[in-house]
């Protein structure tokens, strides 16, 4: 019967919505999985880098990487409201909040001084900041109120390093030596939530000890 069918029709898409609620809000947020913590070989980073010409300019290309993937639309920042200054700056901070903050764990320099022990990496960024990475480490890491979670560990000759924030970026470092180890190559990629990828290569020709 018509009326029948219609009612049916609607029970069953009730029903595939109220599943499709359920599913959506059974999602479980992604983990990254631990890596090989034993050093390949005879495989060592150490020694004293400095940046190729072509690569001192790549924070801008760095910032546009982050700007696409961050999952931060600008007028979502920057949209005009008659309400008080407060309220914009609170709700722009909300919109923040709501994308991609791993990009703040990153740490850029031209010299780097990088120092390989059984157990982890050291790198001095411009005699600045050091930043460790532990081989085989899976742990959370934090800088204030932010938090991700960073795997460590070794792909082949590559060391990988990835950090997932809450919001679901992911931050990728890639680190490999070339040409009879007098290169390093540092690649650095930016995973949106919806796995859009923006990467970066650095490349650090090694130098006697300044």
């Amino acid at each position: 019967m018509p009326g029948h069918t219609g009612q049916n029709t609607m029970y069953r898409t009730c029903k595939l919505a109220a599943l499709a609620l359920v599913v959506g809000a059974c999602v479980t947020p992604e983990v990254l999985e631990p890596r090989i913590g034993i050093v390949p070989g005879d495989v060592d980073l150490s020694g004293y880098w400095n940046i190729r010409a072509d690569g001192r300019n790549s924070q801008s290309r760095i910032r546009a990487a982050i700007h696409k993937t961050d999952g931060v639309e600008d007028d979502e920042l920057f949209k005009k409201s008659n309400r008080q200054t407060s309220s914009q700056g609170r709700r722009s901070r909300d919109s923040r909040a709501k994308g991609g903050l791993v990009f703040v764990f990153l740490e850029l320099g031209e010299r780097l001084k990088v120092t390989q022990t059984k157990h982890g990496l050291f790198i001095s960024f411009d005699r600045s900041i050091v930043e460790e990475f532990r081989f085989g480490e899976d742990r959370m890491i934090s800088v204030g109120q932010i938090e991700a979670q960073r795997v460590t560990g070794w792909e082949g000759d590559t060391l990988v390093v990835d950090t997932l924030d809450r919001n679901g970026m992911k931050l990728t470092e890639r680190f490999r030596l070339l040409q009879n180890d007098q290169v390093m190559e540092r690649t650095i990629i930016f995973r949106s939530k919806k796995q859009d990828l923006e990467s970066i290569v650095q490349l650090f020709d090694r130098v006697v000890e300044p």
